[in-house]
């Protein structure tokens, strides 16, 4: 594993860890949505589940990427994440904009170096095990 690889998995997976366990005991405070992104915010905290289960989900993940356990799953698993808030910062709340560019360059780069992990997904002939 190159040296590159390692360094971006544990930067991705620290940042995970913190800011999901952040949510729970929240240890340093967060700055200020816009008000577009308060919006946005406050309706998926209006759900009552939503951030738990997005929380939980980082915390887990961030866990595995540090561990370097099951890392293509947990890559699976923060993909749609990642594209949400980069999107959110692009359109919402740009003040955390480079964070949320840093953040969709590391799943980007890890996705590609874990790609041969991929391959089985990616067969358009797969077929049920026998």
């Amino acid at each position: 594993m190159s040296k590159a690889v390692l360094v971006a998995r544990i930067l991705l997976g620290l940042i995970f860890l913190v800011f999901g366990l952040n949510f729970f005991f929240g240890f340093f405070e967060l700055p200020q949505p816009s008000e577009a992104g308060g919006a946005f915010l406050g309706a998926l905290g209006a759900t009552g589940y939503f951030f738990y289960l997005l929380k939980v989900i980082e915390i887990l993940c961030g866990a595995l990427l540090l561990a370097g356990r099951f890392v293509p799953l947990a890559l699976v698993l923060l993909a749609p994440i990642v594209v949400n808030i980069f999107l959110y910062h692009l359109f919402l709340d740009p003040a955390g904009l480079p964070l949320a560019i840093l953040i969709l360059v590391l799943e980007l780069f890890l996705a590609w170096a874990y790609w041969p992990a991929y391959a089985g997904v990616l067969d358009a002939n797969a077929g049920p095990r026998s």
